[in-house]
């Protein structure tokens, strides 16, 4: 074979690589719309009037998710199934938000964190990576420290709102949370990073407890807790 029909095969393999990526692409394009429509839909439970509509916010969330489920399908079919962590970095950043997303809605529905596996169902893909294309664990963790954020801003909110008792359930939620984190060895530098900040996400949440107390207005938020909310 002469030099110039080795680099004619190169560019066979250059540009079969490129039709992979461009199409994978695309599908990312919608996956990211999808997430940005579902987030839109989501932002209204900090509003005042949106903490009497969060059973129908989360309702309509998991109806866009059937749409999310149909595109990763999609995804599925763009490379070989054997080549997930080649073209990883494609989908990594949304999926990392629909795990958020889906964290966030069963938090919303149960106040309770979502399992790697639950969300890997609601979207519709493995979470055994063996099984094919797959939830990745440090992807999940990553979308669980975003949910950490996204509620240290629904404790704000809650005050505002005239809802005391919320607040102290999410500090001991993300207390949890963060015992949880603290059991792990994290090797992955960016997810490191991202957990650096869940110490900021406690202590914000913290404050708004403590100034609850301040005001006295702990005391209604318990009463709310054993009682009604």
């Amino acid at each position: 074979m002469s030099v110039s029909d080795m680099f004619v095969a190169l560019q066979g393999v250059l540009t079969a690589d490129q039709d992979i990526r461009e199409e994978i692409r695309k599908v990312v394009q919608a996956l990211e719309q999808t997430a940005r429509e579902i987030l839109t839909l989501l932002q209204g439970v900090h509003q005042g009037a949106g903490f009497q509509d969060i059973p129908k916010k989360c309702q309509k969330a998991r109806e866009h998710f059937g749409t999310v489920r149909t595109q990763l399908e999609s995804l599925k079919t763009k490379f070989p199934a054997d080549q997930y962590y080649r073209f990883h970095e494609h989908w990594r950043f949304v999926l990392q938000r629909l795990v958020f997303l889906a964290a966030f809605v069963v938090y919303l529905e149960s106040e309770t964190l979502v399992t790697r596996e639950a969300v890997a169902e609601i979207l519709g893909i493995e979470a055994d990576r063996e099984r094919g294309f797959h939830l990745d664990i440090e992807d999940y963790l990553s979308g669980v420290l975003t949910l950490a954020s996204e509620l240290a801003r629904l404790a704000v909110n809650s005050v505002t709102a005239g809802d005391y008792s919320r607040p102290l359930r999410i500090s001991t939620f993300i207390n949890e949370l963060d015992s949880g984190f603290r059991l792990l060895n994290l090797k992955n530098d960016s997810l490191r990073k991202r957990y650096d900040g869940l110490k900021y996400d406690v202590k914000k949440i913290e404050e708004v407890v403590y100034d609850l107390s301040i005001r006295g207005l702990n005391k209604e938020a318990t009463v709310g807790v054993g009682g009604e909310k």
